[in-house]
């Protein structure tokens, strides 16, 4: 029988086993030995996580105890340390703790938000941040976060847009997995790794109305084709942990679905990992009428497979006594407990329970820094450049630096960064001062000092400001208190005066260079026609001011592409790029303003779009400039026809034929023109970003085979329909010329 022996080694406890079974893997056997010696109530603890920041002198007894699994937000090092030694060398079993933390886009060094990242079209940017923040954020002990969040948005009121990878499955699935490579490292027992968690399952961003919180309803089909993907490639990516979401779908709650987390997420998937509720979700299930009380929540979140509860208090308080009462069995409980130990075991915890005090500093290395700055630099989308007004030239002898976002440092980092320190950023001011120092004149004045402000008392003084420089840089957009979590927004246009600054600006006849810096696509039609060139860069984090600067005067060339669509009013919304077709798609648009008084019901035609809107959004999705041009050759097929099991090689020669050397992303999608149930006008199905040098053509291809085309079809299947297909490699989801071929038998 296999044994479970505690040893102190240099000061570490360390379990190890005796003996192993034959052919068993030996983290499993640990966890059986571990399992077979548990009471139920120290099981049932494992289960718990609760809060610690401040409330660690109240937590001792209770780790000591056995009745705490996991503590959230604490944040000192030698706390979490007494913290972690009371469990292994206190407790009966020695267990250790993971301590948790929200770092979403950074710990102190802050990258540009998710949908920032994702704005980039390059991995390798969501892996660098994800890397980073790792690295900083267990070096004070949190091995476990609460990222990526994979929820597909397609509703810009949502505040925790903010959070995601945007509106398409295929670009989130690779963005998240960039990001659970970063977090959880070449393996997740390194004390520099931290456990990712793919978040929230499922659904979240289809909340109605854009409000957090919400209902949803999903047939199964939608859930399967647009909402499940990313979270299928997260467990194919080997994301250490899941997180349950707060809406319910078709009035169940995700906490309590055992549809989703039984069903889907064990058994179709062979999930492994562990599952968390969220904040409260357990409980949550009360208001949302699913449950009557704490103790029936806790009964169908355990039903559910939800193995850890935050901060509900539903297991540790009503699970004993459920237990007992057969409305639960303790099987049930051993499969959580189970999934709990092997992330501990996954990260040497039981090894290397204690973090080294007084080791150097993580914070803000040069690296970070460096890595930080090209982020916030490759997230930046140019929506507009008219007459080459970017970069600025040597013409330029003044710039006047506007408006409420140019010196904000506590909002330049965007949302959800609890551990951030303003006093850190660099401002583009700032950034601007020390690029113009003793070449550029700069005239700084805000005009507004915050986004939502309605006082017209600054903005004399902006304009007055701006008749007097070359060009006016005006810093527009959102604080960072208005996205995220419960920051969901009915109006998506500039808050406060922000447009009527600009009008007044605009006014004095100088060239505008607006700048967006915001946690949501913004509805910004008025502003962009004023505006001479626009600059989206989303909250870019830390080091915005610099990446910004570089781009404005043409040390960095923007190769940022939208990774959602921009509306042009929110009534739009929702509005994406791979929407269906319909009976009557839009043709002899004819707008509001346009429609004769006394025309006839029948004068201007029975077609799909609004009548103040038309039917294209303002910027679709994978839109965005350069510096440069680049011209799209014809799209080339290695076949026109392909059957089950081969490869279609997709080509097209693209050419820089501008000045700059610039990067450019490369997309591919396409269309089924028919099958059993009505496809999306495109789906992405690939990018690559390149470096082009002017005057450079690059042949870049891709590769489709019958797995890419298929889709969920009526029968609940997953697979490809033979017939007729439409290929584009494409800048954005709105251009390109296609090449058709098709699927045989």
């Amino acid at each position: 029988m296999n044994t479970l022996k505690k040893a102190t080694v240099y000061g570490l406890t360390v379990f190890s086993l005796l003996a192993c079974k034959p052919g068993q893997d030996s983290t499993e056997q640990k966890i059986d030995a571990l399992l077979s010696k548990m009471t139920l109530k120290e099981k049932i603890g494992q289960m718990n996580q609760l809060t610690g920041l401040g409330l660690a002198e109240d937590m001792q007894g209770a780790i000591r105890n056995g009745e705490i699994g996991s503590i959230l937000n604490e944040l000192d090092l030698a706390t979490t340390n007494k913290l972690q030694h009371i469990a292994v060398e206190e407790s009966r079993l020695g267990i250790p703790l993971i301590f948790a933390r929200d770092v979403i886009h950074g710990f102190k060094t802050i990258f540009p938000i998710p949908l920032g990242q994702a704005a980039s079209w390059n991995p390798q940017v969501a892996e660098n941040g994800a890397r980073v923040a790792a690295l900083e954020a267990s070096s004070v002990g949190i091995r476990w976060t609460f990222a990526p969040m994979i929820d597909i948005s397609r509703d810009p009121r949502w505040g925790r847009i903010a959070e995601s990878c945007g509106e398409d499955p295929y670009l989130t699935s690779i963005m998240g997995n960039a990001m659970i490579k970063g977090f959880q490292g070449d393996t997740l027992s390194s004390p520099t790794s931290i456990a990712a968690c793919a978040k929230h399952f499922a659904a979240y961003g289809a909340s109605e109305s854009g409000k957090d919180y919400n209902t949803t309803w999903i047939p199964e089909l939608q859930l399967r084709e647009l909402y499940l993907p990313p979270f299928k490639a997260a467990v194919d990516a080997g994301a250490a942990t899941f997180m349950c979401s707060f809406n319910d779908i078709n009035g169940v709650p995700s906490s309590g679905s055992t549809f989703l987390n039984r069903q889907i997420l064990r058994d179709e998937w062979k999930y492994d990992g562990l599952l968390v509720s969220d904040w409260g979700s357990i409980q949550q299930m009360i208001p949302h009428g699913f449950c009557a009380d704490l103790k029936e929540a806790g009964e169908k979140a355990a039903i559910a497979g939800v193995d850890m509860d935050m901060m509900s208090y539903a297991y540790i308080n009503h699970l004993e006594e459920l237990i007992k009462e057969k409305k639960v069995d303790e099987k049930l409980i051993d499969e959580s407990v189970r999934n709990i130990l092997r992330l501990k075991f996954r990260l040497g915890l039981f090894d290397n329970p204690y973090i080294k005090e007084g080791a150097p500093s993580a914070f803000y290395l040069d690296s970070s820094l460096q890595q930080a700055k090209e982020a916030a630099i490759e997230s930046a989308v140019l929506l507009k450049n008219n007459l080459q007004t970017l970069p600025l030239n040597s013409s330029v002898k003044s710039v006047a630096v506007v408006g409420p976002l140019a010196d904000a440092p506590a909002d330049q980092v965007g949302t959800w960064c609890f551990d951030a320190e303003p006093e850190h950023c660099v401002t583009p001011l700032t950034a601007i001062q020390q690029e113009c120092e003793n070449k550029i004149r700069v005239i700084a004045e805000p005009g507004l000092t915050y986004s939502r402000d309605k006082s017209e008392a600054g903005i004399d003084k902006a304009v007055a400001a701006a008749r007097q420089a070359d060009v006016i840089l005006f810093f527009a957009g959102e604080e960072a208190v208005l996205s995220g979590e419960a920051r969901c927004r009915a109006d998506i246009s500039l808050p406060g005066k922000q447009t009527e600054m600009l009008r007044a600006l605009k006014a004095t006849g100088k060239p505008v260079v607006l700048v967006i810096m915001a946690g949501r696509p913004l509805t910004i039609p008025e502003e962009v026609d004023m505006a001479d060139a626009v600059l989206y860069t989303f909250h870019s984090g830390t080091m915005a001011g610099p990446a910004i600067s570089d781009l404005l005067f043409g040390k960095a060339v923007p190769s940022g592409k939208l990774p959602v669509t921009l509306p042009r009013i929110v009534g739009q919304v929702p509005i994406y790029y791979a929407h269906k077709n319909t009976g009557r798609p839009a043709s002899n648009i004819t707008l509001i303003d346009d429609i004769e008084v006394g025309a006839k019901q029948t004068s201007i035609g029975f077609t799909s779009y609004h009548l103040d809107a038309g039917d294209s959004p303002l910027f679709p999705f994978g839109y965005g400039l350069s510096y440069t041009t680049f011209t799209y050759g014809d799209c080339q097929l290695s076949a026109g026809d392909i059957k089950p099991g081969d490869v279609l090689t997709v080509a097209c020669d693209v050419t820089n034929s501008g000045s700059y050397d610039a990067q450019e992303v490369v997309q591919l999608y396409i269309r089924d023109k028919v099958g059993s149930l009505v496809r999306p006008v495109k789906e992405l199905k690939g990018f690559k970003k390149v470096m082009i040098k002017a005057g450079e053509t690059q042949k870049v291809e891709f590769t489709l085979t019958s797995d890419d085309l298929a889709y969920w079809n009526a029968d609940m299947q997953q697979r490809a329909e033979i017939g007729d297909f439409t290929v584009w490699i494409a800048p954005d989801s709105q251009s390109g010329v296609g090449a058709d071929f098709k699927l045989t038998n």
